[in-house]
């Protein structure tokens, strides 16, 4: 990897998250991060935070399941539940917890798992962890993951249990999993239904509910895994779902069963983040008014942009090169945003992946199309 220049070069931030900050000493636009409501600044979720350190201290002192669990996380977790309309909630430490943890126990030998080819890094690791037979389908495509159930209903033996994850936001070319055919298609196999919504969480929906509100899906999906590191600012991870799903899971998952629980200046901001989504929507607003805007902009200037339904704006060159180059012309001029390149996507769709943020004016984004314009003539990409 070193040898072929596809390591990743890490880059210092040196300010909050925000979109501008001093990153390697340079004062630059940040195009790069997941906070896309600009939540990890907010005063009210820097409060909870400090708040709490005063009221519980700086760790809990033990995992979940010993002496871990305090008011704060209980508070936490009906507040999930509420927000995303189910009986219950269980917070993990990361997203990555979450699907590396509870995917191994929802399926076991004599079971298969259906996934979509292109699913997170998080969900293939935790199919791999498991010991249940694995099937994948074409990408968003409910009439491949028709045919996968109906070659598994033919067989003499059908699986025990089948089980169909799909991300609800695809975090590469920022495209929506068709969710509403997915479940349909489970229901009338008998499959569970199992969503890792990180990038719709905050984003779509109803007050950022995510995906499962988006496409009026309450009450009909198994399990609605989401994460509070991008939209909500803060870290963590969390399914929702059942009360016997929620009860399951917190006896099963190994993940969530041995890692010290997260601390409380964590859990007050991610109560204080789904607090700031119910009170005030024009961070919502403010984010999708940008994305509309900077997609519309970007090719108009000519940049391929892809797929892309949500505020996660790919703008695709094809060479991993000309990639890399790109991002580091972008930096020169100011503006944050990295490649993504072989083997994260197909050799011939290396790309600038931008994500949009609540916080950024109308003067930042004619400022990073300025940088793009300028930067893609260079290169001779428009």
């Amino acid at each position: 990897m070193v040898a072929a220049s596809i390591d990743w070069k890490i880059r210092v931030l040196q300010d909050p998250s925000q979109p501008r900050a001093t990153v390697d000493g340079k004062k630059v636009l940040v195009l790069c991060s997941n906070n896309y409501l600009g939540l990890s600044n907010h005063p009210r979720l820097r409060q909870a935070a400090i708040d709490a350190v005063n009221a519980r201290g700086a760790g809990s002192g033990s995992v979940r399941a010993i002496a871990g669990t305090m008011d704060l996380h209980a508070a936490l977790e009906k507040k999930i539940a509420s927000f995303k309309h189910t009986e219950a909630a269980l917070y993990y430490q990361t997203g990555f917890a979450a699907n590396a943890g509870l995917i191994p126990q929802l399926v076991g030998e004599g079971d298969t798992v259906i996934s979509d080819e292109l699913n997170h890094g998080s969900i293939i690791d935790g199919v791999r962890l498991c010991k249940a037979e694995r099937a994948i389908f074409k990408h968003a495509n409910p009439s491949d993951l028709e045919r996968v159930l109906n070659e598994l209903d033919a067989r003499p033996t059908p699986p025990r249990r089948i089980l169909i994850l799909t991300d609800g936001v695809f975090s590469m070319d920022g495209d929506i999993a068709p969710l509403k055919e997915i479940t349909g298609l489970a229901e009338a196999h008998g499959a569970m239904v199992y969503v890792d919504d990180a990038h719709g969480d905050g984003v779509l929906g109803e007050k950022g509910r995510g995906i499962v509100n988006h496409f009026g899906l309450e009450g009909r999906v198994h399990v609605d895994m989401g994460t509070f590191s991008k939209a909500f600012g803060v870290v963590g991870g969390s399914i929702a779902g059942s009360r016997d799903l929620v009860n399951f899971a917190l006896n099963k998952s190994r993940t969530w069963l041995l890692s010290g629980s997260a601390p409380p200046a964590t859990v007050a901001a991610c109560i204080a983040a789904l607090e700031v989504l119910e009170t005030e929507p024009e961070h919502l607003a403010r984010l999708w008014e940008n994305t509309r805007y900077f997609k519309k902009e970007l090719q108009s200037l000519g940049f391929d942009t892809g797929i892309s339904q949500t505020p996660i704006t790919p703008v695709i060159v094809g060479e991993s090169s000309k990639a890399k180059a790109l991002s580091e012309l972008l930096f020169e001029q100011g503006v944050f945003a990295l490649p993504i390149v072989f083997p994260m996507v197909a050799k011939d769709k290396a790309r600038i992946r931008t994500m949009m943020n609540a916080e950024l004016s109308r003067e930042d984004l004619t400022v990073a199309l300025g940088a793009f314009e300028k930067a893609g003539k260079q290169l001779a990409i428009i």
